[in-house]
């Protein structure tokens, strides 16, 4: 099926959930989407030969709970199943590890960037202001009687201070961290 169909497939209620990670991620990534919308409390676990370090990041951060390669499966899923319907993770372990190490780094890079919002600019903080108002960069402009270019001056050194792509990010994480540049 394509990944649009998988989407909207009518998935039977279960525990566990074995996924065949052979298929396009488009596909994976729409049939856990749906899994996970109709059943949050299922385990996941995938089951595919090749999978890079990178795909298996990918999978746990869209919540699986176990990864085998297909002759791992033979004998070790029966286990596998039991341990991921309990809640645990069947990862290897070479792979958890460096996942749990990638998190922990990701943690320390947000914390650096958290404590940059303390370095902020009056200025900075002003447009910040008029962001999480939902205030357009013209509406901004005209509010604190500058260029528009310089309001768009100010909310990409927002952006790269606090470590985010665009304006929801930016308005979400302001919120998350109760108040920041406020």
């Amino acid at each position: 099926m394509l990944a649009p169909d998988l989407q909207y497939l009518e998935v039977p209620r279960a525990s566990v959930y074995v996924i065949d990670g052979y298929a396009q991620r488009q596909a994976t990534a729409a049939l856990l989407g749906n899994i996970h919308d109709h059943n949050s409390a299922a385990g996941l676990l995938v089951v595919g030969d090749n999978l890079k370090e990178a795909d298996s990041y990918t999978l746990l951060r869209l919540g699986i709970k176990g990864i085998l390669n297909y002759t791992e499966a033979r004998e070790q899923l029966p286990r596998a199943l039991a341990l991921v319907a309990s809640g645990g993770f069947w990862v290897p372990r070479q792979v958890l590890s460096r996942f749990v190490d990638f998190i922990l780094d990701t943690a320390q890079r947000r914390q650096t960037r958290r404590n940059s919002s303390s370095e902020l600019s009056r200025r900075e903080q002003e447009v910040l202001v008029g962001l999480r108002e939902k205030l357009a960069n013209k509406e901004v402009a005209d509010r604190l009687h500058i260029s528009e270019r310089t309001v768009k001056f100010h909310v990409s050194n927002l952006f790269a201070k606090f470590g985010v792509r665009c304006r929801a990010d930016l308005i979400l994480l302001c919120y998350q961290e109760g108040g920041v540049g406020t």
